[in-house]
């Protein structure tokens, strides 16, 4: 086995947007996040991703906009660096080397050069988080150790939701469980705060978020038991005062002041934005039914729109009239009972998404690109109560129609089971329910598949169940509508899973240790293979020149391979495989394989011996969901280490929901310089002004020396003086009486040229009034007085347009030409 260190798994897209609280600029054009290992900017208008900054090797903790430089942003990290960008260009300014891990960043316009992180600091043998001042070097370098740290309060949280600046950078809060702690700068002196476990009516006081008021001396935090604290007086340890706001019935999870101090925002599990006004709290206003619970809470410096991420990996933009002007929408995190999936026709990757939903998310674009709604019931966010689910989904090899199994199992009651069938409407662009059958089977199903023939006339699914049948479901040409066709059983065995060849002609169902080959045209079974002692978990028919193979994995650890011609086992190996499954585009397999805590992956052709490709600890944990994508281009000049990448590119989601995939380093050095070009600018208004000028610039870009432009083209002495004239100072330049003649002479031309031209011209005018009916002879006696002029190079004919301006500038009065030029 030989490992290729060429190949690389990377993170492509389906990262938290939702793991940090979100930036908007000051302009509120762009909002960044964190996501994974890079901040992402987007549009605020089109939604778009603009740039993904990319740099850190570690999990980015936060993003903090420079208060001295509103086009600049820190990022700090879990690779112990904070970094310095400039988000319009996406280009890194600066890397400061902390030397620890940073949970979060802060930073005020009063302390200028300095930012405040949370970090992991061990105090008298505990192991606990502080907040740390760090005096930012004054270098030139791109990499720059921070050495100047300097401990301002200890066991901080290293939530940053906990963590504020008050008053302009006077005042630091911090909570931490049932203590607040407020640090003066100029006192360089801390309060603490604190408050019972449970109060008397049995609310939990943990506070979960703080947020200064921008002008006043007032702390808001969020507790636990859904209640609003406002803080007064706390310069004095024992002459403060606070008031309590209750509306949400849960933990408040994150605060923020308008910059104004006019309104106090809210948000928890309710799904709500609650707007409080500030000395008026009785009255407030609220943006319901945002979709999930709330976990941060942004303002944008003008005020102009709030921002709320939430749960399900959403980051939802609000104008501050209290209305929705943009979504942005990452992959939904979940239990995932469906496979991965590829849509046939979006080339988007479907699984599990919002509850009851199915999720097509883009991988080029890495954005959601719209949830189809499986169950089309409300969910009711309430634990303990059992609703349907989506756990079976599968598309047909045109993706024409989508089938898919929901289930619901409540309490002393029999399992509910729905198979849906989706027909795909053209005018829409998405799927519409054609058939729903309610009970398919007795029991709950174990596997569903479509026969992905391209020149089968009739479509047909198959589902397999506990109940010890599998079924087949064909579409009939009336109504359009489904039936069932066909239903079989192996001796009351429990079937596992089903697989249909490449060509149609094939099925096969594993029940328990037994494999069994059906003909669909007929349903006769053909062979059955019996030779593993263990259940069968998977079944994959080999493509192309490997299609005579079938492969299952077994319970007992066994990788096995039969051959359909002889109807007995090829090949067997030993392996704990949690996955295996079949490139759709090539003769590849792929197999993850589970071994000391990790997982491997094997690609491999069933009829060669020697993996094609192989790596050890691809992640963490064990891998139980991936796909192969096709390229939208195939990949070309190639290792052949490679090669299995060419047409397809491999996806797997990781325990813990990240959605990764294998590269190669010239692929990931082609999209490094693709995301450094610059983006154009996607929020000009689309005046009639603007669709003139993106006319002309495309009509130059595609002709630029067509016409008249290429003969009224600058000379280059006078591009240069025009350029040294407007970049030049204005202090240092002579004066403009002195300027004004060299201007005006660099823009005339010289009087032998242009009494030249006179004669050209004249020549031109009367040849085309001898010869007004042959164009051929008017346009060759064009060219010669040109090519004499021009030193016999050739110059291209004009046309009668051009011939008509050169007449129009004839008639034109010049007798003012050379006394300018004797002036």
């Amino acid at each position: 086995m030989v490992e290729h260190g060429d190949i690389r798994v990377v993170h492509r897209g389906g990262s938290k947007i939702n793991f940090r609280e979100p930036v908007i600029t000051h302009d509120s054009r762009y909002l960044l996040c964190a996501s994974g290992e890079c901040v992402k900017v987007f549009s605020t208008s089109t939604e778009e991703c603009i740039h993904d900054l990319r740099g850190h090797t570690g999990l980015v903790t936060g993003v903090l906009l420079k208060p001295s430089n509103h086009l600049q942003v820190y990022s700090c990290s879990a690779d112990g660096t904070v970094r310095l960008w400039d988000y319009t260009d996406g280009i890194l300014i600066k890397t400061y080397v902390i030397g620890c891990p940073v949970y979060s960043i802060c930073a005020s316009a009063n302390h200028e050069g300095v930012i405040f992180i949370v970090t992991p600091m061990r105090v008298i043998n505990n192991n606990s988080e502080m907040l740390v001042a760090v005096d930012l070097p004054q270098s030139g370098d791109q990499l720059v150790e921070a050495r100047e740290l300097s401990a301002v309060l200890s066991d901080v949280s290293s939530n940053p939701a906990a963590i504020v600046f008050g008053r302009g950078g006077e005042y630091i809060a911090s909570a931490n469980g049932l203590h607040l702690e407020v640090y003066f700068f100029k006192k360089q002196k801390s309060y603490r705060f604190s408050l019972k476990e449970d109060n008397k009516k049995g609310g939990k006081n943990t506070v979960t978020c703080v947020a200064c008021h921008p002008k006043d001396d007032c702390i808001a935090t969020g507790h636990e038991d859904g209640k609003i604290r406002l803080w007064r007086n706390f310069n004095h340890k024992k002459e403060y005062t606070y008031s309590t706001l209750h509306w949400h019935h849960s933990a408040v999870s994150s605060l923020c002041f308008t910059p104004e101090g006019t309104n106090l925002l809210s948000g928890g599990m309710e799904s709500v934005l609650v707007q409080w006004r500030y000395n008026q709290e009785s009255e407030r206003d609220f943006l319901p039914r945002l979709g999930s619970a709330i976990t941060h809470i942004t303002v944008s410096p003008d005020g102009a729109l709030f921002c709320t991420s939430h749960s399900d990996n959403k980051i939802t933009i609000i104008q501050s009239c209290v209305k929705v002007s943009a979504v942005i929408q990452g992959l939904v995190k979940g239990d995932v009972r469906t496979d991965m999936m590829v849509d046939p026709r979006s080339k988007s990757l479907v699984l599990n998404g919002k509850p009851g939903h199915l999720q097509f998310y883009s991988l080029p674009r890495d954005k959601l690109l719209y949830n189809l709604d499986i169950v089309q019931q409300e969910y009711i966010h309430e634990s303990g109560l059992e609703q349907f689910e989506v756990v079976k989904a599968a598309f047909d090899a045109s993706g024409s129609w989508l089938a898919t199994v929901e289930e619901r199992k409540q309490k002393d009651a029999e399992l509910e089971l729905n198979l849906k069938l989706w027909a795909f409407d053209e005018q829409t662009q998405s799927f519409v329910l054609n058939t729903t059958i309610s009970a398919p089977h007795e029991a709950r199903i174990t596997a569903m598949c479509f026969c992905h023939a391209t020149d089968s006339q009739t479509t047909m699914l198959v589902s397999t169940s506990k109940d010890g049948h599998f079924k087949a479901w064909q579409l009939a040409d009336e109504g359009p509508s489904w039936s069932c066709d066909f239903v079989g059983a192996y001796h009351g065995l429990v079937p596992e899973c089903c697989c249909f060849s490449a060509d149609g002609s094939l099925l096969a169902v594993s029940f328990q240790e037994v494999v069994t080959v059906w003909s669909p045209a007929s349903w006769e079974l053909l062979t059955t293979l019996s030779q593993p002692p263990k259940a069968v978990r998977d079944l994959c028919f080999g493509r192309l020149s490997c299609s005579k193979y079938l492969l299952g994995t077994t319970a007992n650890n066994l990788l096995c391979c039969w051959n359909l011609l002889t109807c007995s086992l090829e090949w067997s190996t030993s392996m704990d495989i949690s996955l295996l499954l079949a490139d759709p585009l090539t003769e590849n397999m792929a197999a993850f394989c589970c071994q000391a805590g990790s997982t491997d992956l094997f690609v491999f052709k069933p009829s060669e011996p020697r993996p094609v490709f192989s790596q050890k600890a691809v992640c963490s944990g064990k891998v139980t969901r991936a796909v192969f994508a096709p390229r939208e281009e195939m990949l070309e000049s190639c290792e052949e280490s490679s090669q299995w990448l060419n047409h397809s590119q491999l996806y797997f989601l990781t325990p813990y929901m990240d959605l990764m995939t294998f590269t190669t380093k010239a692929e990931e050095d082609r999209l490094m310089a693709s995301s450094k070009q610059l983006v154009i600018d996607d929020s000009v208004a689309m005046t009639p002004f603007y669709l003139l000028l993106g006319k002309h610039r495309q009509q130059e870009d595609a002709d630029p020396l067509s016409g008249l432009s290429a003969e009224r083209r600058p000379l280059p002495q006078c591009s240069v003086a025009i350029k040294e004239l407007l970049q030049t100072p204005a202090h240092v330049l002579p004066s403009t009486s002195f300027l004004c003649s060299m201007f005006v002479q660099s823009l005339l031309i010289s009087v032998t040229n242009g009494r030249e031209e006179t004669k050209h011209v004249e020549e031109e005018m009367e040849s085309e009034k001898e010869e007004e009916d042959s164009e051929g002879e008017m346009e060759s006696s064009t060219q010669r007085p040109e090519q004499a002029s021009l030193g016999g190079q050739a110059a291209p004919a004009l046309t009668k347009a051009q011939l008509r301006e050169l007449k129009r500038v004839k008639k034109l009065d010049h007798s003012w030409f050379p006394g300018l030029l004797h002036s």
